[in-house]
């Protein structure tokens, strides 16, 4: 029953967050087809394509007419990239269209003791908001007549501050002095009252807790504004990081996996053709390929260690194991999904087994095992990075892993993009070399 308890509440929370997470995702939905709507509007003055596609009367469910919009592509980065400016209230955008900010200025408010005889008074606490990193000292007041004594303190945006009333009032807590009221509003420990430049929340002890508003921009720690992080990619670029430049770093990262993945498809793609050809050898591995292709490669990672160390054979050993299966499995389906048809034709034209293998089932499989390829390399890309956080001294994961223990996001998320291009060029680049090397994919 604990059980049961605990994973509705974990439910509980995952479905609160998604239901304050539904504005954000309903405007950027409604961005997507306000574009969409846009483009379209825009398309019908255009010139019209003359070609293939564009001839087609039906178009409408047919894979071969839906492309990718390049417009859309753009406008879906540079929007990307419009939002997270304007959440952290980034200077490559002008002020209106920056998001509602953290508040930082001036504000005050008046709380009202109550002593157990009846008795109270009023104090006014005036409250100093500075921009996170600076150094603010709390205002000088006139304290008052009144045995609830003015106040006054500073606060960093973002962050919240408890007024302790005791160390400042004649007659405190330890007498049973409780706060009654703040504004004029009558609390009891757990009320929040909106004081105009925040809420003050009464805690369960009694104590008044300033909360300035936030508004709706990110705290630099938790995400930096795009200039932060371009700043750091340069400082990194230039100085480096760990005695190491980012270019080493990432050439290391990238080495690991080129010489992973071209082990794993050595391996794997004579393994998965025979396994495509011989009931013997697919009896005989279809097990323990069927076996390990569900398990996740970080699942590995301990054993890998165990057995080669946490040097660089043990990781080039992990995006091995990472490729193979998935190149086995790629060139078996290649060799399956060939159309029996040709080979009956072939063996009609006297084609013996070898020329069979080497015009037909290669050739009809290698679109099959491309495809395995490009999945491949995006798993041991994402391997490196994972086994790089578990000691090494160099490598994009490691860059990460370091600066999160530093609490550098800015560095995180150079990280983050970085490694996303490099994969987003490795796909390019193996779709170039698929076009040329088979262009005869998808024409029969």
């Amino acid at each position: 029953m604990n059980l049961l308890s605990q994973l509705g509440a974990e439910l509980g929370a995952v479905f609160v967050t998604l239901l304050s997470a539904a504005p954000f995702i309903a405007g950027y939905i409604a961005i997507i087809l306000l574009c969409a709507l846009i483009w379209q509007t825009v398309k019908k003055f255009l010139t019209p394509k003359a070609d293939y596609g564009s001839l087609k009367t039906v178009t409408f469910g047919d894979e071969s007419a839906v492309t990718s919009n390049t417009v859309a592509s753009v406008v879906s980065i540079v929007l990307i990239f419009v939002l997270w400016a304007a959440f952290t209230g980034s200077k490559l955008l002008p002020s209106f269209l920056h998001a509602p900010g953290a508040f930082e200025g001036t504000g005050e408010f008046s709380y009202t003791v109550t002593t157990p005889d009846g008795q109270t008074d009023d104090a006014t606490v005036s409250v100093v908001v500075f921009p996170a990193g600076s150094d603010v000292d709390a205002p000088e007041v006139d304290p008052g007549e009144g045995f609830a004594k003015n106040d006054s303190v500073a606060i960093a945006a973002f962050r919240s501050e408890l007024l302790r009333v005791d160390e400042n009032d004649e007659i405190g807590r330890d007498q049973d002095a409780v706060v009654s009221a703040i504004n004029g509003v009558a609390v009891e420990p757990g009320s929040v009252v909106d004081v105009g430049f925040g809420d003050v929340e009464i805690s369960r002890r009694g104590t008044p807790n300033i909360k300035p508003s936030g508004g709706m921009q990110m705290e630099p720690i938790w995400l930096p504004a795009p200039e932060a992080v371009w700043s750091r990619v340069t400082e990194i670029a230039s100085t480096g990081f760990r005695n190491s430049t980012l270019a080493e770093h990432l050439g290391f990262s990238l080495f690991r996996v080129v010489v992973g993945f071209i082990l794993g498809a050595i391996v794997g793609i004579p393994l998965g053709y025979a396994m495509g050809l011989s009931n013997w050898f697919r009896g005989w591995f279809d097990p323990i390929v069927e076996f390990m292709r569900p398990v996740p490669p970080l699942a590995l990672i301990p054993l890998v260690i165990i057995w080669a160390g946490i040097g660089e054979v043990g990781k080039i050993i992990l995006l091995f194991l990472a490729a193979l299966w998935i190149m086995a499995i790629g060139a078996r389906s290649g060799v399956s999904g060939v159309r029996i048809s040709k080979v009956h034709a072939a063996y009609s034209l006297g084609a013996s087994k070898w020329q069979i293998m080497r015009y037909v089932i290669i050739p009809n499989s290698l679109p099959e095992i491309f495809t395995a390829a490009r999945v491949a390399m995006g798993v041991c890309w994402g391997t490196v990075v994972a086994a790089e956080l578990v000691a090494a001294e160099k490598g994009a994961g490691m860059m990460i892993m370091t600066a999160s223990k530093f609490q550098n996001t800015d560095i995180v998320i150079m990280g983050i993009i970085l490694i996303g291009i490099i994969g987003f060029s490795i796909d390019m680049l193996m779709r170039w070399i698929e076009r040329l090397l088979v262009p005869w994919k998808g024409k029969g």
